[in-house]
This record gives structure tokens, sequence and C-alpha cells, in this order.
């Protein structure tokens, strides 16, 4: 059968819902797909944000030189999807999921893996989600309202947690668990967005299978007719400002708040770690996501500094040094981020460090040292920059970034931006670091953002024949 214009409609919404769901949930993200819809098609490849390229020649060898890609090839029953497992095959840079089923033989989502993800196991489910709802359109055929699926598929971060958590408890303790995720997970965020005397909730929440609850170490457990139920937000806020400052963690079988313990956290548990204004969700000690702001997010909230270890991978600098540098700088930056202070840290990678207007010492302090690290971290709240030389010394700090205006300025992120922008346009041997304290960090190098992120544009409105996978590989 030719591939017809329904299906490119269904395709079109369903990228469209996914890559904006993605983005809110992950930052940018693009998304793409490779099926056919009778076993006899050949395949083709839907790509309008142009994520694959660069991955032809991967998708190339395992579509057209291996046979992986089509699962066990037995039949099917209608209104089943069989994921397509093949762990060999994982291209850089790239989340995938595949599926095939009665009404689609084939399909295989791809989104960006953004350095800062905190675990890929709801983006998957997101992605399988994706794959569902392709199959059950192909199934019926319905043309009324196709718009529905992207909206469907946009709104699902909520639920792409709770499906990952539901699989992975699944897998650990079997199927019979009693510990509802849903409701647990709108007390998570409920919690976080309730004040008390003005100050955003810290401490710990512990959600533990109710059968294993009598396993649990209680410092203080409350009697069943007295324990708080888990739906009054406010009275739960005020109760988890015990676990503040203590080595303890409040207890709820997902209905009340059981009691405070110390002890070990039983397997499969749900911990939701409150830190002010965000959070994280782990589980048996992986992190699932953060939240903040009433929302869900992959991010774990912290630089990753990729484009900086790749600048020191081509340096000039032996292969310890560029290690050290780097721990160096991710310690001072992860520092300012926790204490939600904005500074600069410009990194000479010059012979000889570059003389800076700032405050000078009279010997350089070594930062390989801790206290003279945790010097520097104190340090970097003073206005002005940090100057640390390829030698791992601390040279200066409160220096004056200065240079002529170049393009890329935005006048929105402020002078610590604009100035780090300006200097290292004009000292090449310079990487500035800039942390904000509402913004991510920004690295720069010759006068440009390497961290600047494109929003992508919304797909088009003309509906495009997907290519066949094989024209597409050959260009």
């Amino acid at each position: 059968m030719p591939h017809s214009s329904f299906e490119n409609l269904i395709l079109y919404h369903i990228l469209d819902g996914l890559a904006d769901g993605l983005s809110h949930y992950s930052g940018p993200s693009r998304a793409a797909v490779v099926f056919r819809v009778r076993e006899d098609d050949p395949l083709r490849v839907c790509d309008p944000q142009f994520l694959l390229d660069g991955h032809e020649p991967k998708l190339g060898q395992y579509f057209l030189g291996s046979e992986k890609w089509r699962g066990v090839g037995r039949p099917l029953q209608p209104g089943f999807v069989e994921e397509i497992n093949d762990p060999d095959f994982d291209p850089v840079g790239l989340i995938t999921y595949a599926g095939r089923s009665e009404s689609c033989a084939f399909q295989m989502w791809f989104t960006e893996h953004h350095p800062d993800l905190c675990c890929a196991g709801p983006t998957r489910r997101w992605l399988e989600h994706a794959v569902g709802l392709v199959s059950q359109h192909f199934a019926t055929r319905g043309i009324m309202c196709p718009d529905t699926s992207g909206y469907l598929v946009r709104e699902y971060s909520a639920h792409a947690v709770r499906d990952f958590i539901v699989d992975e408890r699944n897998r650990i303790m079997g199927w019979d668990t009693r510990l509802r995720i849903y409701p647990a997970l709108d007390a998570v965020l409920g919690i976080s967005k309730t004040m008390e005397e003005g100050q955003w909730p810290r401490g710990r929440l512990v959600f533990v299978e109710p059968s294993l609850v009598r396993t649990t170490h209680f410092m203080a457990r409350f009697p069943s007719m007295e324990q708080p139920r888990m739906s009054n937000f406010k009275h739960v806020r005020k109760l988890l400002q015990v676990t503040e400052d203590l080595s303890c963690h409040l207890v709820s079988d997902g209905v009340n708040v059981v009691g405070v313990s110390n002890g070990r956290i039983p397997r499969a548990a749900l911990v939701a770690d409150y830190h002010g204004g965000y959070g994280y969700l782990h589980m048996d000690g992986t992190l699932v996501c953060s939240f903040a702001d009433g929302r869900f997010s992959s991010s774990t909230r912290r630089a990753k500094l990729v484009h900086l270890e790749e600048i020191l991978l081509e340096s000039r600098l032996d292969q310890s040094s560029r290690y050290m540098l780097f721990q160096i700088v991710q310690s001072i930056v992860h520092d300012a981020q926790d204490t939600k202070h904005g500074c600069t840290i410009v990194i000479d990678l010059g012979v000889e460090p570059l003389t800076l207007a700032g405050q000078h010492m009279d010997v350089p302090l070594d930062l390989v040292k801790d206290y003279n690290l945790d010097l520097a971290k104190s340090l970097a709240r003073v206005d002005g920059a940090l100057h640390i030389g390829a030698d791992l010394k601390l040279h200066g700090f409160g220096c004056l970034l200065d240079g002529h205006t170049v393009p890329g300025e935005n006048r929105a992120r402020g002078a610590r931006f604009n100035s780090s922008l300006r200097f290292t346009a004009e000292n090449p041997d310079m990487v500035a670091v800039v942390v904000s304290s509402d913004r991510p960090t920004s690295i720069m190098q010759h006068g440009v953002e390497l961290t600047a992120v494109c929003e992508w544009r919304p797909l088009a409105g003309q509906l495009m024949k997907p290519p066949l996978l094989e024209d597409w590989v050959a260009g």
C-alpha cells in the first residue's frame, strides 16, 4: 500500500506534540521516526527537524545492512504492540524506542539525549506512548480530530514518570503491589508548591509499599486514627520541617503519613528530596527526575560542562592537568549553583597567564589543595571574575573583563554575560564560564557562547511525504 496523506497527518501531529512536550520536560527537543506500515513496505524516515543529521551511516548500517530491527517476527494479535529491544543499537546522543503492531509493522522513535538528563526511562516511556498512539490511529483509520493525539502526547510528562516508576517497581517486586503512584506524585508536587512561614519545603518524604511498612524502623510512629492524610498538603508540609536538620525522613504508605524514621529505606520505595524551590525523585538509588514550579523535569539541575570538557581535550595540557582543571571548575560551578549566586570563571590556557585588572595574591593559590579550593568558592561571590591558570592556580579574583562589542550580545543576560563574550573575543587563550543564579551555565570562547541553544521551530504546516530510508541515507 502506498504511503497516504492520512498517515502523514497522524505522524505530523504526534511528532509536533512529542517535540513540544519533551521540550517542556527536558529543554529544547526534537523528534523523528523510522517506520513502515505493512510488512512488505519499504522503511521511511520522518525527520522534519533534522534530528538524525549525521547519523546516516549508523542508521544505514543498522536498517539496511542487518535484520535485527525486524524483531521476533511472530504473528501479533489485534491491538497488541510489541516492543523491539536491541541493546546493541545505541546511537550516540539519542534516546530510542521501537515497536511493531498489526496496524504498523515497524516504528522506531528518536529524540535527544540531553547531557543533564536524570534518567532516560521516562523519556522512553514517552516514546512508547507515541508508538501506541500511532498504532491505534492506523488501526481505526479515524480521521476525526487527528490533532487530539498531539495533545495527548504533549501533556504526557507526569504519566511518563509514573509509567517508568510502575514498570521498575513491577520488575523489582512483581505485579502484586499496592502503592498507588499517581496520588504519590500528586502529593510530591502539591507539597513542593506549599510554603510554610515564607519558606519552600526542605527534607525527605519516603513512599513505602504498605506491606513493607512493618519492616521499617520508626523513631516515632503515629496511631492509625491520627495519621495525617497525604492529600492534606499543608499538614504534611508542616511535618516535613522535622526532617530538615535531622538524618531522618517522613514515611508514607501512599495514603497517610505513618511516622518518622531514620532507618533503612525499604526496596522499591519512592523518595522525594526537597531542596527549597526544587527537589529530586529517587527510587532504589536511581535518580528518576527533578521537580520544580509544580512540574516534573528530566534535568539534574547541575551543569555538565560538556563543552568545557571538549575544549580541554583539544588543549595542550596533559591528561592529568586536564582532569584536575575540569574538576576544579566543575566544583566551583556546582557550589555557585547550590548557593544560588552568580559568578564568572576565566580559564587561562596560555603558556603564561595574563595579568588581569583585579585583586591578586602574593602567591597564587594552588587549587589542587582542598582548603584553597574552598576559599576560591567563597571568593567567587565577590563581584568580578576568578582567574584560573593552566597551572591549576588561582591568579586573581574580582577581575574586570572588558573588550569591544561583538555579535551575539544579549542585553537580557546582563553585564557578566556580555563582558565575558567581549573578553574572550579578544583573548583567544581564554575560556569564560558564566554561572547565573537564574539561568543555565554558559561557556564562551572566541566571543561565542558555545552552550547557546537554538529554539526549535514548530513543524511546517505543509505535509511532506516522508522519503524512503534508503534514499535518505544516500543523501
